[in-house]
């Protein structure tokens, strides 16, 4: 209905469940690169990339980026696609868009899995409460700013970028599978194309306008997955999730992971989210 056209990379057979994939900040659907390959055998695996970002279209004006029209994205494309349901993965940003979606449109989600981000009103709540997160959190309050963001991403040719996934202490943990030189590649390739990082960031620009929610509780089965040694989520809230899920609900916390959990940890994450897919879940009364 936007009339947005979005980009997006498939594994697997048309006609299988849909497995849909939504990749936080700084990314694109690569980040996503170990799960379709792992999931298309029994998925229909679509990885998008998220409104503004990559090779999907990029409206102008930082209203385009309200989380109601983020969530609208996601049942658009799921009845784009041919679908009614699908299996709803995210990760970071994608995971807060994930959780809403899932409140929002409970009949579209049969099982929700999270990647290292919390129940949202868990994340306003945790956020007001303990300045350490306040802090971790900064740059959500620093996006805020008109273009001097964007600006300070591609200083010393993107060297914030690469330190995100590479330093020690934001990058992938110390036993994690490292990005190779291909894959930062990739990265630099995407987010320095023009004008590239305006719509990712305007995400950020509208947070304030949405926050709280009305609307809380969780309906479906759900994963939360969370790498420990995450520099930006104190990983408390991840436990305190559980009260806003009225389902079978499955937190597994990785100790020596990081924030970039599906690509620190692409074997692991990709058991758990077998393990969680096969599992026959009943509601809780």
């Amino acid at each position: 209905d936007s009339g947005l056209r979005f980009h997006y990379v498939a594994a697997g057979e048309r006609g299988k469940p849909l497995m849909l994939l939504l990749h936080g900040f700084p990314e694109f659907w690569y980040s996503w690169r170990h799960q379709l390959r792992e999931f298309k055998s029994e998925y229909r695996v679509v990885a998008l990339d998220l409104r503004g970002y990559g090779e999907t279209d990029a409206p102008s004006h930082k209203e385009n980026y309200k989380l109601d029209c983020l969530i609208t994205d996601i049942k658009d494309i799921l009845e784009s696609l041919g679908y009614n349901k699908c299996v709803l993965i995210g990760h970071d940003w994608g995971g807060m868009i994930a959780w809403l979606a899932a409140i929002c449109y409970p009949e579209m989600v049969t099982k929700l899995i999270v990647v290292n981000f919390p129940h949202p009103s868990v994340f306003t709540e945790y956020i007001l409460r303990h300045p350490s997160q306040l802090i971790k959190s900064g740059y959500y309050f620093f996006f805020q700013m008109p273009w001097f963001p964007e600006f300070m991403f591609t200083v010393n040719d993107f060297k914030v970028l690469k330190n995100l996934f590479t330093s020690q202490a934001t990058g992938i943990g110390r036993k994690g599978c490292r990005l190779t030189a291909e894959d930062i590649e990739a990265y630099l390739y995407v987010f320095s194309q023009p004008g590239a990082l305006t719509g990712p960031i305007n995400h950020y620009r509208n947070i304030f306008s949405c926050l709280p929610l009305q609307h809380h509780e969780v309906i479906m089965p759900t994963l939360l997955l969370w790498g420990e040694r995450d520099a930006f989520m104190e990983v408390e809230m991840a436990e305190i999730t559980r009260i806003y899920v009225k389902n079978h609900f499955r937190l597994t916390i990785l100790s020596e992971a990081s924030h970039w959990l599906q690509q620190d940890q692409p074997d692991i994450v990709n058991k758990l989210i077998w393990t969680f897919l096969k599992e026959e879940t009943t509601r809780k009364r």
